[in-house]
């Protein structure tokens, strides 16, 4: 899973495997397409976001997009990880899939209704210990 978090909204990909720089430029394509103006992506220390791959990408960016990392173990900080808290613990856990496409379609229907809510979402900013 690999997840973006705006003050309003957020933006989400599921993966059968692993992310992986490319999955990671996908998702940051994406981001590009759906989010106006520059992003600043936040992110922890998984080798794929600091790959030469990835890294390039951004510079390819022109500036629309600035990384900056997170503390090492500092889950607290990040915003995204109380979507997945929130998610695992309040939307999926009825949920008894027979197979991966199952869940894959649970996941993917939870997620777009908790984007539904934005007083969650800013609930989730709140949270993390980031300062605004």
């Amino acid at each position: 899973m690999i997840a973006g978090i705006t003050f309003y909204n957020f933006y989400f990909q599921l993966h059968d495997k692993s992310i992986q720089s490319p999955q990671i430029i996908e998702f940051l394509r994406h981001l590009l397409r759906h989010v106006t103006g520059n992003l600043l992506i936040i992110w922890d220390g998984l080798p794929a976001h600091r790959s030469r791959l990835t890294q390039d990408f951004i510079a390819s960016t022109d500036g629309r997009i600035v990384s900056a990392r997170l503390p090492a173990y500092a889950p607290e900080l990040n915003p995204v990880e109380y979507i997945w808290a929130h998610w695992k613990q309040h939307e999926l856990p009825n949920t008894c899939p027979k197979d991966w496409w199952q869940l894959n379609a649970n996941a993917r229907r939870t997620l777009r209704r908790m984007r539904r809510r934005p007083r969650l979402i800013r609930a989730f900013w709140l949270q993390s210990e980031l300062p605004l």
